[in-house]
């Protein structure tokens, strides 16, 4: 079993549990017009769409990410991650924020794909596929988490800048809405979700996300090889 990076944000480690959330972002879910509406959909979603990124996908600052030889380009999704500092059931929404570590960066790779109906594990799953801080900034230096700029890099040239506004359940009411059905525990993260125009990269480019007030993930995509990263 790999390593999980450490979390040293005291007494929180990575649980290794990470959620993704789908159409989170008002302009991406906007992006998708009447197709929202139609088959497979039907309708706009009425609760959060979870997904997982599970224990293969998680490599640390600096490690490599292997770019599937039959796929020509991944697709780069910035997101603030929300470290869950306690155990957390049916909260409220003027205490939900307590009940938050700190934050961190996640890069939420994925081959492109058009459907977003019910993720696919081989889209979102595999080996190194969540590039993510091993360290958190508390809560408290974080007091604005649904505002901050986010910025993606790529070979040093921005491609994509955005904030974590505009989303249509903001960090507190995210976790309201998920507790609701479900329990996050200690060292679990709960990312925000992605932006729409989400950058795609190929072999061979390095990619930095900025996230302000919380810190940078640096990656390097490289071509398929033997170990998808360092998991130490």
């Amino acid at each position: 079993m790999h390593a999980l990076p450490a979390m040293p944000l005291a007494p929180y480690r990575l649980s290794g549990v990470v959620y993704g959330v789908l159409f989170n972002h008002a302009p991406a879910l906007a992006a998708l017009g009447e197709q929202v509406n139609q088959s497979p959909y039907r309708a706009a979603p009425q609760a959060p769409v979870l997904y997982l990124k599970p224990r293969n996908t998680l490599v640390g600052d600096g490690a490599a990410v292997c770019v599937p030889a039959e796929v020509p380009e991944l697709e780069v999704g910035a997101a603030l991650g929300v470290v869950i500092g306690r155990p957390s059931c049916k909260l409220r929404l003027n205490d939900a924020l307590e009940h938050v570590a700190g934050y961190t960066v996640v890069n939420d790779v994925s081959v492109p794909h058009d459907s977003y109906y019910r993720p696919s594990v081989r889209f979102k799953a595999r080996d190194g596929f969540c590039p993510i801080r091993p360290d958190a900034v508390p809560r408290h230096r974080v007091p604005s988490p649904d505002a901050l700029r986010v910025r993606v890099m790529v070979d040093g040239v921005l491609r994509h800048e955005t904030t974590t506004g505009e989303r249509i359940r903001n960090v507190a009411q995210l976790l309201v809405d998920v507790t609701d059905f479900m329990t996050l525990q200690p060292g679990d993260v709960l990312m925000t979700g992605v932006a729409a125009g989400a950058p795609r990269v190929k072999a061979g480019q390095d990619v930095m996300i900025d996230i302000e007030s919380v810190g940078c993930l640096r990656n390097r995509f490289v071509a398929e090889c033997a170990n998808p990263g360092n998991h130490t």
